[in-house]
């Protein structure tokens, strides 16, 4: 199995809360590795292209973004997190450090962490 640390970027598939389908896409994980019964689960964030319109909280993606595993400049959408399933995600890459504490902030602000 392979170990998912946080910054990890995979191609899981994604639902949409609108539609019934599922697309695979690329999504970075947050949680410290495997989750759940057996670590069977992953938390991870939404990553999106670059060219959609951005939402606040969002982290941008596009300098480096080939090294980082991703087919184009995007954004790490810090508003839509999920559970997955380990056996689901397919390893891509990783975003740098500086990338990662500022996904986690963002996530703070969300989570009133930040006013703590």
């Amino acid at each position: 199995m392979t170990d998912f640390s946080p910054g990890a970027i995979v191609r899981v598939p994604f639902p949409y809360t609108d539609r019934t389908v599922r697309q695979h896409r690329p999504a970075m994980v947050v949680s410290q590795g495997g989750l759940g019964d057996g670590g069977a689960l992953l938390w991870v964030l939404m990553v999106t292209s670059a060219e959609n319109r951005r939402w606040p909280g969002d982290v941008s993606l596009e300098d480096g973004y080939a090294a980082m595993g991703l087919p184009a400049p995007s954004l790490v959408r810090t508003a839509k997190i999920m559970s997955i399933e380990v056996r689901d995600a397919e390893l891509k890459g990783a975003v740098p450090p500086n990338k990662l504490i500022e996904v986690r902030a963002m996530m703070g602000n969300h989570l009133g962490w930040s006013r703590a």
